[in-house]
C-alpha cells in the first residue's frame, strides 16, 4: 500500500500537473511529434493522483461514458482497469 505524501508535496504535484496540462501541453502541441499529448497525459496523471475532486469527476465521467472511461484507463494504464479486464475475462471463461 502506498503511503500518502506530505500535503505540501501533494499540492506541489497537483500544481505541476495543472501547469503541465494547461500551459506546457498546448505550447508543445504545435511541435513535431507527440510531445503535447505525452505532456498532457502526464499532467492528467498527476492531477488524478493528487486531487480527490478530480478523481470523483473522473469516476462520474467513466460511469456516464463507459467507452471514453475505458479508453482513458487504457491510455493511463490504470491498475483498476487492468483488474476489471482480468475479472471480466475470468467470468467469461467460467
Amino acid at each position: 500500500m502506498r503511503r500518502k505524501p506530505h500535503p505540501i508535496i501533494r499540492i506541489t504535484l497537483l500544481v505541476t500537473g495543472v501547469l503541465l496540462f494547461l500551459v506546457v501541453a498546448p505550447l508543445a502541441s504545435p511541435l513535431p511529434g507527440p510531445g503535447g499529448t505525452v505532456i498532457a497525459a502526464l499532467g492528467i496523471i498527476l492531477i488524478l493522483r493528487n486531487s480527490r475532486w478530480a478523481r470523483r469527476r473522473f469516476v462520474r465521467l467513466k460511469a456516464q461514458w463507459p467507452r471514453v472511461g475505458a479508453f482513458i484507463d487504457r491510455i493511463l494504464i490504470r491498475g483498476s482497469a487492468k483488474r476489471r479486464r482480468e475479472r471480466a475475462k475470468s467470468i467469461a471463461t467460467n
